[in-house]
């Protein structure tokens, strides 16, 4: 699923993206210290115009890189970076590397989202703040499955299967996405599209930028880049945050399923503010009520969609209503258009009919990003090709999480992907220095408190784990925590690395300390992974 932050800090109910063109720069070369072939330096320039730049003095260039790091003197592909540089040449540290998730998002303006954001001056000062569009995206050679109109396929989440025939329907849908893709990819760029590709690139990146090291700050499928990197380079790296975390460097078919999970563990956040808005929606003036009703939307929709929504599209919808806070009051209209069977109300709440294909065959304006996030997936780790996994998958999670477990435990392309992985995951271990700051809200729809745990566990010393009692989808910046803006700047900034775990208090105002319970949480969560 697509997961491209915008400015605001609302994730939207959909998400496309639409990016065309390059820029291409001959400029000298400067040494790169891994293999002593020359890196081109970047020759920077204007950003291309679909890359909203905000009032900030955003620039951009291109670095040239291997298509396969195995052939190295082969066909090669240009990667296009974006700077927001430091003016205050006496405090600037170096750089931060950007990466705003997916797979699949573009960062070409992540330091202008983020300067939007309200990051402070002492970290741009501190800090050339450096975006890019991974390999496979956006400016950096895109790839494309050919999505059109007229295909049953919305997104990289499967949809809810509401009972054996739609894992069947599913499975039919999904292989021909994935034979879509295979003939799609005539310069044969698809198979080479990896997080441990992406990562390289990002090494090569630093060495063009001059720099012996590089600091990196990276969001939901983000976080899974940084460890990447943080795990094939730990002594380029200075200092690394990883935000709203997956728990591994690949997605892969349990990772997916996680999201059963995160809905049920947000859902109650969203519950509780409904029911103290019963009187406004009359969803419910309790949280269990709440809760009942959206089983009986659904299962309504499931039986008579309304404006081309059914119960799987509403399922949807509301899991990206969990994002955050600020998606909650357009969620809740939504349901109540549906609840109403307000066709024209629920048009206006979404762009357009969410659970019908159209007629005719235009281009879907989120194909680059549904294909690199097909790729990167499909690419980093084998999937279960046997459709019985997938039926157990979906009877297991309908039973563990009721309300979304049956969406995202469904079949995806990736089980009958036309490429084998060309190598392992990237493995994470303890080895390197100590600088891995981990931030993550206690209840994420997408990237559950697990991740961070999972994580955390894995990096073992490396890592500091700073847990956040909130909900939605992003601390850093993107969240309002005051304790996890400051303990995260002055990590960035001043390099104070917590001593120990760090546990935020649910208030925006609250600082670090054990009032949240997080430190029990967590134990609790490595004792049901098996790993305490």
């Amino acid at each position: 699923m697509e997961r491209k932050w915008s400015t605001g800090r609302s994730a939207p109910l959909t998400a496309v993206v639409l990016l065309a063109g390059s820029l291409v720069a001959a400029a000298p070369a400067a040494a790169d210290d891994r293999d002593g072939r020359p890196v081109p330096e970047v020759e920077w320039g204007a950003c291309p115009a679909d890359v909203p730049t905000g009032p900030y003095p955003l620039e951009c260039g291109t670095v040239p890189v291997p298509v396969d790091y195995g052939d190295p003197e082969g066909a090669g592909i240009d990667i296009m970076v974006s700077r927001l540089a430091s003016e205050v040449p006496g405090e600037r540290r170096g750089i931060l590397m950007l990466n705003p998730g997916g797979p699949g998002g573009s960062g070409l303006s992540m330091p202008a989202d983020l300067a939007a954001l309200g990051a402070p001056a002492s970290l741009s000062n501190t800090y050339d703040l450096i975006g890019m569009d991974p390999r496979g995206v956006g400016h950096s050679a895109p790839v494309s499955c050919g999505f059109t109109t007229d295909q049953a396929y919305y997104g990289n989440i499967p949809p809810y299967a509401v009972d054996d025939a739609a894992i069947t329907d599913q499975a039919v849908t999904a292989e021909a996405v994935a034979d879509r893709c295979a003939a799609n990819d005539t310069d044969g760029l698809l198979p080479h599209i990896s997080t441990a590709n992406t990562a390289r690139d990002m090494d090569r990146i630093r060495a063009a930028l001059g720099e012996e090291k590089t600091g990196y700050f990276g969001v939901s499928y983000g976080s899974a880049l940084g460890a990447a990197y943080a795990s094939l380079f730990p002594e380029r790296t200075d200092r690394i945050v990883l935000d709203s975390n997956i728990g591994d460097t690949f997605l892969g078919y349990d990772g997916l399923r996680q999201f059963g999970a995160g809905f049920e563990e947000a859902f109650p956040d969203f519950a509780a503010w409904l029911a103290r808005r019963d009187g406004s929606y009359g969803l419910g003036n309790s949280p269990e009520q709440v809760r009942e009703t959206y089983f009986e939307i659904a299962g309504r929709l499931d039986e008579e969609p309304v404006a081309g929504v059914d119960g799987p599209a509403f399922r949807f919808a509301s899991f990206i209503g969990l994002y955050g806070e600020p998606n909650y009051a357009r969620t809740a209209q939504l349901w109540q258009a549906l609840d109403d069977r307000d066709e024209s109300a629920v048009q206006r709440y979404l762009d357009g009919p969410a659970g019908g294909g159209e007629e005719t065959a235009e281009p879907v304006a989120a194909d680059n990003a549904w294909s690199a996030f097909l790729a990167v997936a499909c690419n980093d780790s084998e999937w279960p090709e046997d459709l019985d996994t997938y039926r157990s998958g979906v009877a297991e999670d309908r039973e563990r999480y009721p309300m979304y477990g049956a969406a995202p435990a469904n079949v995806m392309p990736c089980a009958y992907w036309h490429h084998e992985p060309a190598e392992a995951p990237v493995e994470i271990t303890g080895e390197g220095p100590d600088n891995v700051l981990i931030v993550q809200n206690l209840r994420d729809a997408a990237t559950p408190y697990a991740g961070g745990v999972r994580l955390d566990d894995k990096f073992g010393q490396r890592s500091r784990l700073v847990s956040v009692d909130g909900n939605g989808h992003g601390v850093y910046l993107y969240g309002d925590n005051a304790c996890a803006w400051n303990v995260t700047t002055g990590f960035l900034v001043d390099g104070e690395f917590p001593e120990r775990d760090v546990s935020c208090g649910a208030s925006a105002n609250a600082g670090p300390g054990p009032g949240s319970g997080a430190e029990r949480l967590r134990t609790e969560t490595l004792d049901r992974l098996g790993a305490a």
